[in-house]
């Protein structure tokens, strides 16, 4: 089957039957809905990449939340009552899926979960459900010494889609512990292991995965625009690749599903066609430790057909004992090789890959993905961030009223100034013309404005916040801060974006390169300037 056959049966069914635009289709090229757009922290040339790569897992399959969290937390809630002990009340529990958010932090030792700026001040935080006050925040987390910290062992990083189940039901459990004292004897810290536990007993048993086989378009969004976009990186010169953790017969059943011609029922037949679209495939990589190149782990050679894994010397095939051991591979399109395990040196190697930063790397895990790769191999990167499409959408609709907000801080500031004014000149005679009886009366009268606009700012900023999400607020903004997951999206990602396939509504020769940056008392004048002032 043909790569156009394969296109137009991905395609028909989709909306008015019209194939997804790209950019190299009559119609591209056209401008991008801003939650569709590809933002950019360092410059990137995209004709110095000869190699992009992806993840499979929550970057070219987006997991649905509703049902895929939904049956992790229904499967880690059935590990903890059955074989960790833990209450039957569990079974009873619901899962929202939506009150969790990426790039906060779980205090085992108190039970908290928490919301930081970049600079790691403490601005939201939560025992289990139920908020802590200012004052509580301050006593536990104001120290320096703490703000340095928030890793691992003591805390827990909420940075993945995938984490945010387990989040919260270390919420719920915390509630529980607190409300039913002697049910659960152990600590918050055993607690928020043994859901880890729970979790890796699901993965390790196969309970997800095998009721995503069965069923994937129940659990996975189905994306009619990742062949296109695989097509033309292939067709601009490219080698494509995929890196995932997951081992081959997960990975074959997802990227059928992804790139395979859909029956009616919305099935995929089986089969190979879809190594078409890439040079090499590597499964059970064991990321982020496939990124160290000192990483020894072999590096196996995947027989599509069987499964089988058979050995290689870096790459090449080499003879079996048995030459009965190596299946014919009459269907399989050998431009595409399968491999599981190895390290980066192999992959570089595989692709005749001269420098690292030839290399453009996709995926949606700031540490396993992006953080690593960047960090350790000088990879360029783009990370991705579902999330954004409805923030950067929100951002534009309520452009006016972030624009009230910062008017309203610089009335605070300029009330807050004329009070210590008006206090100063109490301290020496002859400071000002007004008598002391007056000057208190106006202080007074300024105080009461300054904390009337203390309070509209507050309460206009909460609710500004809470527009974007009930409890946490903006992702990427805590208070008016770069939030921490921010933060690491600036310092990691080279690119980030809301969906794997907006590559495609770029050229691939596309020069992407970033904003300027402002510091506070460049962002001042340019207020100015705009505001005609």
């Amino acid at each position: 089957m043909d790569s156009k056959t394969v296109q137009f049966e991905r395609t028909s069914g989709s909306e008015g039957d019209k194939p997804p635009c790209v950019w190299s289709s009559p119609e591209g090229g056209q401008k991008i809905d801003i939650g569709k757009q590809i933002f950019c922290n360092r410059s990137l040339n995209m004709r110095s990449i000869v190699a992009v790569g992806f993840d499979m897992d929550y970057t070219l399959a987006q997991y649905k939340p509703e049902t895929f969290e939904s049956l992790a937390y229904e499967g880690t809630v059935k590990k903890l009552v059955h074989d960790l002990g833990y209450p039957t009340e569990l079974l009873d529990w619901m899962f929202d899926s939506t009150y969790m958010v990426r790039g906060l932090v779980l205090d085992k030792k108190r039970g908290n979960i928490l919301k930081m700026d970049r600079h790691k001040y403490v601005k939201v935080a939560y025992h289990g459900f139920r908020e802590l006050s200012k004052e509580d925040k301050v006593a536990t987390y104001g120290s320096a010494l703490i703000r340095d910290s928030f890793d691992e062992p003591e805390y827990a990083l909420i940075d993945t889609l995938f984490s945010l189940a387990e989040a919260y039901l270390f919420a719920q459990l915390v509630d529980f512990k607190d409300n039913n004292p002697g049910k659960i004897p152990a600590d918050y810290s055993r607690m928020y292991k043994d859901v880890r536990a729970a979790v890796d007993l699901c993965h390790r048993d196969g309970t997800l995965k095998k009721m995503v086989a069965i069923d994937p378009i129940r659990y996975i969004n189905d994306d009619a625009s990742i062949v296109p976009m695989l097509k033309m990186l292939r067709d601009s010169g490219r080698a494509t690749f995929l890196v995932t953790n997951s081992l081959w017969d997960y990975t074959n059943i997802v990227m059928n599903f992804l790139c395979g011609p859909r029956a009616v029922n919305g099935c995929s037949a089986l089969n190979f066609d879809w190594l078409q679209y890439f040079d090499v495939v590597i499964t059970g990589s064991a990321k982020p430790s496939f990124f160290h190149d000192e990483n020894r782990a072999n590096l196996f050679e995947v027989d599509p057909e069987s499964g089988m894994l058979l050995n290689t010397d870096n790459g090449t095939p080499m003879p079996q004992v048995d030459s009965s051991l190596r299946l014919p591979l009459k269907s399989l399109d050998k431009s595409c090789q399968v491999f599981q395990g190895g390290n980066v040196g192999h992959l570089h190697k595989l692709l005749s890959i001269e420098s690292s930063s030839q290399v453009l790397y996709v995926g949606d895990h700031i540490y396993g993905d992006i953080l690593r790769s960047k960090k350790v191999l000088g990879w360029r990167t783009m990370l991705v961030v579902p999330e954004l499409e409805k923030e950067v959408e929100l951002l534009w609709t309520l452009r006016d009223t972030r624009k009230q907000l910062q008017l309203l801080r610089i009335k605070r500031d300029r009330i807050e100034d004329q009070i210590h004014h008006l206090k100063w000149s109490l301290r020496f005679d002859g400071a000002n013309a007004m008598n002391d009886e007056d000057i208190l009366a106006e202080i007074d009268k300024l105080q009461s404005e300054q904390e009337q606009a203390r309070v509209c700012h507050q309460h206009a900023q909460r609710e500004c916040h809470q527009k974007f999400h009930k409890v946490w607020g903006q992702l990427m903004k805590t208070g008016y801060q770069n939030s921490r997951f921010a933060h690491q999206v600036e310092r990691f990602a080279c690119l980030y974006s809301s969906q794997v396939t907006n590559l495609s509504l770029y050229s691939p020769d596309k020069y992407y390169r970033p904003s300027e940056d402002f510091m506070p008392h460049e962002f001042d004048i340019l207020l100015c300037q705009k505001d005609g002032n």
